[in-house]
């Protein structure tokens, strides 16, 4: 996992650090404003590398009602556009997890964990406007985790980009 937030003095080189298609969807989250935009999925391409952007408008809630995922195609770039703060649980997903329903062969490419025992070992990270988290596919997270005792509204921007655009050619071909 990786963050940080567009407004740090150092992000262009955070951002220049990581492979081409991560570093330009980083530079379209910070320069292009999402906050008013629809919501809604829609298809991109940044670079010659075919994304998918989703514009969500979600609510923060209790940690125990939010379950982990994964995924394994994409790369999720997650991006605090308005609202908040949220917090976001994330954990190496060590093949220990009891699956709660696993859609990865579909075109969401998405996976669901169980709810580990709140003594087992997770990390939380603090989300406020303009914070990201990128996502590899062996990073368990959860987003929009209620910071405070009351649930708030986000805006929530998620850039898909495919993992096999970040490696090279065969290095990456999960099915």
């Amino acid at each position: 996992m990786i963050y940080g937030n567009v407004h740090n003095e150092f992000f262009d080189q955070q951002a220049a650090l990581l492979p081409a298609p991560l570093c330009a969807a980083l530079h379209f989250l910070k320069d292009t404003n999402l906050a008013g935009h629809e919501p809604g999925r829609f298809d991109i391409e940044l670079n010659g590398v075919p994304m998918i952007l989703q514009v969500l408008d979600l609510e923060t809630s209790p940690r125990e009602a939010l379950r982990p995922e994964i995924h394994r195609k994409y790369i999720d770039v997650q991006f605090l556009a308005a609202g908040g703060p949220e917090d976001a649980g994330y954990y190496n997903d060590d093949g220990a997890g009891n699956v709660d329903e696993d859609l990865l062969g579909t075109a969401r490419d998405i996976l669901f964990y169980k709810n580990r025992p709140a003594s087992e070992r997770e990390g939380r990270i603090a989300l406020e406007v303009g914070t990201y988290a990128v996502y590899l596919p062996w990073d368990v997270h959860i987003p929009a985790i209620m910071s405070g005792g009351t649930p708030v509204p986000i805006r929530k921007i998620v850039l898909k980009v495919p993992m096999a655009a970040c490696l090279p050619e065969g290095m990456w071909d999960w099915k």
